[in-house]
């Protein structure tokens, strides 16, 4: 005769699995009313509801997964315009934004030199800032838009400027002079000609280039060589007038006004460069550069006054100093 000891346990047994049993019918409940079903006294089968499960579950994770997923962990992206060229196409074409024929032998229309877009001269106005540019249209690196570098490799930052701070950081960040002593002007010059032909491909290591001024000046020669500078042109009078502020907090509130001007790109890449700029200020008793020695150097390379007078740009230089020195000395608390 069974003991009241196994009674119990068969009796708690059967109850778990009429509770699981429910509870799978409430889930195909749930699952069909989701799917706008009606439920009738007959069920469908076991076999009717597994590949619905399957979908409906897959598709409920992707969406939690995307809900949750932090700001941070996105990569920004950048709104950019067209790089609309005046273009002769060979046989027939049609408009990309109006679908009408492109009349005409030669001069029909213009095309994204970016992207590839195809559109009419009249249209390219109407086309929004919607440019993806395509790596078989990038055929350069350097003096390349940082928008549009950006957004061909899809990463945050140049990968110029994630490559050549690595290898800096990796094994320069003690050397004297670092960023002041120029490298062999042949041997830049050539790690140039090697991004703009392989790419994030480039071979920057110690074994190609033993000199880490030769990185140094690479990094630099990149920035200068933009044709819209870091720090933008139309951000560039509120850094003007933001490090002309004697007040301390007016001046960083100024500050973080106009890094709200910048495209994202550009933001980002000022952001992880002045993060640098602050490792090498704090080996400076081994290399010897402090934030006003750096911001000498980084200044005219960041920023470039728009369109102004030679006095005035030349007036100019010693706040372009001032603004990268407060970027730095206040990366931690300005980005």
């Amino acid at each position: 005769m069974p003991s009241r000891e196994s009674y119990e346990v068969h009796k708690e047994e059967k109850s778990l699995v009429q509770k699981a049993k429910r509870g799978e019918a409430n889930q195909e409940d749930i699952l069909a009313a989701a799917l706008g079903m009606r439920m009738g006294p007959q069920k469908p089968p076991a076999t009717f509801w597994q590949p619905l499960k399957l979908f409906a579950y897959s598709q409920l994770t992707s969406l939690v997964r995307r809900a949750t997923l932090k700001e941070s962990d996105r990569t920004p992206k950048s709104e950019k315009v067209h790089n609309f060229k005046v273009h002769t196409f060979r046989g027939p074409h049609w408009c990309e934004h109006c679908a009408s024929f492109m009349w005409g032998l030669m001069a029909q229309g213009v095309k994204c030199a970016d992207c590839g877009l195809n559109v009419h001269k009249q249209c390219s106005s109407l086309v929004p800032n919607d440019c993806k540019p395509d790596l078989r249209h990038i055929r350069k690196v350097y003096s390349c838009d940082l928008t549009t570098l950006v957004n061909a490799y899809n990463t945050a930052r140049p990968m110029v400027v994630d490559m050549c701070i690595r290898e800096i950081e990796s094994r320069g960040l003690k050397s004297e002079g670092l960023y002041r002593i120029s490298g062999f002007s042949d041997a830049v010059e050539e790690v140039k000609m090697a991004f703009d032909k392989d790419g994030e491909k480039t071979d920057i290591s110690g074994n190609a280039y033993e000199d880490i001024n030769i990185i140094t000046g690479a990094l630099k020669l990149y920035l200068r060589d933009l044709p819209v500078p870091v720090i933008s042109y139309d951000a560039y009078p509120r850094f003007i007038e933001a490090a002309k502020l004697t007040d301390a907090e007016k001046k960083l509130e100024a500050f973080r006004e106009a890094l709200a001007l910048l495209p994202p790109s550009h933001n980002e890449t000022l952001k992880y460069l002045m993060a640098h700029l602050k490792r090498v200020t704090q080996n400076e008793k081994f290399n010897l550069m402090n934030a006003e020695n750096l911001a000498i150097i980084f200044g005219p390379t960041l920023m470039r006054a728009p369109n102004l007078d030679a006095m005035t740009a030349l007036n100019d230089i010693r706040y372009q100093r001032q603004v990268v020195e407060v970027l730095i000395k206040n990366e931690d608390v300005l980005f």
